[in-house]
């Protein structure tokens, strides 16, 4: 096969903190429902991330650091014993096959239901989330969460950094803050679902409060070379709407991220020509992680995102995360080297379903298992 890399800075190693890491791609974290009720990692997880080690870093998928924080069914927890004993199989796994992972630690907020957790979701606000959430008996109605006192705010603080602890005893090299996609900490940034009159709600500097004061104890926890925060500047998701002052925002949560000397930022659908992104990565003294912008729920490129990666680089950013285009392709590191034809990604298997069909039976080059070629998918067809 003819080789297309061209040089391209995406293939060459690097270093994050004390990690060295074999290339510039990092598997983003995207949830996939594969965890037992009780959010134990289950075995399967473990065989699906281990496929993938090959990233530069893996990213493990959102898990809530408490039970009030669910978002849906079947997500992995850390807040248990058992919750790290089923992610420590399969951290062992990855490093096994060669591989370095973090965990993302994410809090729902009201992206939350009862029927998934057994309480009432907490919010900034009483300001309930606008479309149906998905339970284990189907989509219901949304709740209206309730409003956290300060009381909740330093209960969840401290939850956070116990989820940090929990995550490296677990084996991780360290974890992700998830402070985007419309989720708890996003939630605080947002005016539409933070209409608090105290030190957390009004001006930009008490919307920011909360997540400063999750990552500072996260850092404290673990050491701040082991906390990466993801942010979505501008992305209007979960019913989130960060109105006029989006610049103001990121600019003051970026300046007070950077003197805290973490591993990384990580900034959602980064556009390099968007002046915000140029901004951001001028604020920013340490390591960027940039996720381009592929089109929501819409086909991949048939590059895989590849060319919007390199966009990403020359831009400034120091590593590109990728979502579909690894969960469909266990060997994506080395198609995009090579320049071969990406597996397809099958929607319907991405979420809620269980077990491995659309998990772990993606093929590798040459129709070798993942854990093997799809029945319903030839090897051509591949």
């Amino acid at each position: 096969m003819t080789n297309h890399t061209g040089g391209s800075r995406l293939f060459e190693p690097t270093t994050l903190g004390r990690l060295d890491l074999p290339n510039r791609l990092v598997m983003a974290p995207l949830t996939r429902n594969r965890a037992a009720a009780d959010g134990v990692p289950q075995p399967v997880m473990a065989t699906y991330y281990a496929q993938r080690a090959s990233a530069g870093l893996i990213i493990a998928e959102a898990t809530t650091p408490n039970a009030v924080g669910r978002t849906y069914p079947n997500i992995p927890a850390i807040h248990a014993p058992e919750h790290v004993a089923g992610w420590r199989a399969v951290t062992d796994a990855v490093r096994a096959a060669g591989g370095r992972m973090f965990l993302q630690v994410q809090h729902g907020g009201r992206v939350g239901h009862p029927d998934n957790s057994g309480l009432t979701p907490l919010a900034p606000s009483p300001v309930a989330l606008p479309e149906e959430i998905h339970t284990a008996d189907g989509r219901k109605p949304s709740v209206v969460p309730r409003e956290m006192s300060v009381e909740d705010i330093r209960a969840t603080v401290a939850d956070f950094a116990a989820a940090a602890r929990r995550a490296v005893e677990a084996g991780f090299e360290g974890v992700e803050v998830h402070a985007a996609n419309g989720y708890l900490l996003h939630q605080f940034l947002a005016p539409n679902t933070n209409r608090r009159e105290d030190e957390y709600g009004g001006p930009v500097g008490n919307r920011i409060r909360f997540v400063v004061e999750v990552v500072r104890a996260v850092a404290d926890a673990i050491g701040p070379e082991r906390v990466g925060v993801r942010v979505s500047p501008g992305v209007a998701v979960n019913g989130v709407e960060e109105g006029d002052d989006t610049e103001l925002v990121y600019g003051a949560l970026v300046a007070a991220l950077a003197e805290q000397g973490l591993a990384y930022l990580h900034v959602v659908f980064a556009d390099p020509d968007q002046p915000l992104f140029q901004d951001i990565r001028k604020a920013w003294p340490g390591t960027l992680i940039a996720n381009p912008v592929l089109g929501w729920g819409g086909p991949l490129p048939a590059d895989g995102g590849r060319g919007a990666g390199e966009r990403l680089l020359a831009a400034g950013a120091d590593l590109v995360s990728l979502g579909r285009a690894f969960l469909a392709n266990p060997d994506l590191v080395e198609r995009l080297r090579v320049g071969a034809p990406l597996n397809a990604v099958r929607e319907q298997y991405l979420m809620y379903t269980g077990g491995e069909t659309g998990y772990t039976d993606y093929p590798r080059l040459g129709g070798t298992p993942g854990s093997g070629t799809p029945p319903q998918l030839s090897r051509a067809a591949a």
